[in-house]
């Protein structure tokens, strides 16, 4: 076809792109902009082929069954509290796909003779590079949030000197690449080096460090696509490689800001130490009331307005529907509820939207961090359901903790306070919650789903 009729489309499809990720900004513009994105990737794709089909169309075809066929059954057996990890194994695959097309389109030219510190070859050892840490990455942040390993930081000794070597390793080889043209050999070398790479920059990264983590593999599987686009010097992959690794690049940042923490402490796995000035037994000894799901019930019933804060324990629990049922019944009781959703909580960005959103929670009654904050002082009850360090007081109050200085969600502030947790075991940051032995708090300990069924049920049966 003609290039210019070529780049007229892929500039559509661009466009479209662009219109899309803006509609996802907003549940109730979210399934337009996912059509509008669709089409301008149904449109990328089908110019892609009028323009270069090297392969026989029913070659093409093939592969798009099998991938439609895998997406179709992960989708529909996938449960949405595993969404994070699917999520990860997404990434990786899109890396993995990029080192693999960068690597044919090596072969490809192979006998051709490549110019030294040709674009070609600068832009397939970039591919090479990042897909391989993305895919290696990703598939450890998959088994993370999996549980097939140890969701906790992983160190050893010369860990940090290991990585630094193996990145040293990783930019001579693809220096030698490029400007040795010839054999294309190293490339594969350059591959395996990085794949061990991303290894240890993800093992380091603890559990609760994943919603940045799984943001990070995001940014990064848009940078090997577009790396990759360079290599088969098509524009369209550029720009939606760019498009992605932009936004997830700023999501990252985001995350990290929410924790405050550096994206340096993340990958290295650090944790800033500190005192809190007294240890666990000394701040919980005698003042932690532990109530019944009764007596939360006449609570309630003498509420008029109702703060949820979910966290990582509702998504490990699967309480999400039994909170909507909850929320659905206080407010047929004219009780004011809304949720109270932190950046970071849970094991991916937006993980309690997803949860919630599953359950049919209308969208208007969640709150960020911003907006939910001013509120709690008129708040009559806030119930928390597995959230930890992300409304722990310590933040505020003490500078030498952990969490100094991240921003939290203010339930202290709440006239009373219920917590679902299973023990007062402390969250990621390894430091004791105050929040949990203040007068106003309730502890409710059990299973998350448990304890809303139960409050559920006392609720119904009245006094």
């Amino acid at each position: 076809m003609n290039p210019a009729v070529i780049n007229l489309g892929y500039l559509g499809a661009s466009a479209l792109f662009v219109v899309g990720l803006k509609g996802l900004a907003h549940p109730r513009t979210a399934p337009r902009g996912n059509l509008l994105a669709s089409l301008g990737m149904l449109l990328a794709v089908a110019l892609t082929l009028l323009d270069r089909h090297i392969l026989g169309f029913q070659t093409i075809v093939a592969g798009m069954t099998i991938g439609a066929v895998l997406g179709a059954v992960l989708a529909l057996k996938i449960n949405m509290t595993a969404m994070p990890q699917m999520v990860a194994l997404l990434n990786g695959f899109g890396g993995g796909a990029s080192v693999l097309v960068a690597g044919a389109g090596l072969l490809e030219r192979q006998n051709a003779v490549i110019p030294a510190l040709s674009h070609f070859t600068v832009a397939a050892v970039a591919s090479g590079v990042i897909g391989a840490m993305t895919f290696s990455g990703s598939l450890v942040a998959f088994a993370k949030l999996q549980e097939l390993v140890t969701d906790s930081s992983v160190r050893f000794p010369g860990q940090r000197a290991l990585t630094a070597g193996l990145a040293v390793v990783a930019t001579g080889l693809g220096l030698w690449l490029v400007l040795t043209p010839g054999p294309h050999a190293a490339y594969w070398l350059i591959v395996a080096v990085s794949s061990f790479l991303g290894l240890l920059l993800v093992l380091p990264v603890g559990g609760a460090d994943m919603p940045v983590v799984v943001a990070l593999l995001n940014s990064w599987s848009g940078l090997a696509a577009a790396t990759t686009g360079f290599v088969l010097d098509n524009n369209i992959l550029i720009i939606a490689g760019s498009l992605v690794g932009a936004s997830g690049f700023i999501l990252t940042e985001m995350m990290c800001r929410a924790m405050n923490r550096s994206l340096v402490d993340v990958m290295t796995g650090i944790v800033p130490l500190g005192s809190t000035g007294r240890g666990d037994e000394d701040l919980y000894a005698g003042r932690v009331n532990a109530g019944s799901p009764e007596e939360v019930a006449l609570l309630f019933d003498a509420a008029r307005r109702v703060m949820i804060v979910p966290g990582y324990g509702m998504a490990v629990s699967q309480a999400q529907h039994s909170v909507a049922h909850l929320a659905e019944l206080l407010r047929s009781r004219d009780i004011e509820v809304e949720f109270a959703i932190h950046p970071v909580a849970g094991r991916m960005p937006g993980h309690m939207n997803v949860l919630l959103a599953e359950a049919n929670i209308p969208y208007e009654l969640l709150k960020d961090l911003d907006d939910s904050n001013p509120t709690f002082e008129q708040t009559d009850v806030t119930l928390v359901i597995g959230a930890n360090d992300v409304v722990n007081p310590l933040a505020r109050t003490d500078r030498t903790c952990p969490i100094a200085g991240m921003p939290i969600l203010d339930v202290d502030k709440s006239r009373t306070v219920v917590v679902i947790k299973r023990s007062l075991s402390p969250g990621f940051a390894g430091i004791p919650n105050p929040l949990f032995a203040d007068d106003k708090t309730i502890m409710l300990f059990g299973d998350g789903r448990e304890m809303v069924q139960a409050l559920l049920k006392a609720l119904k049966e009245g006094p």
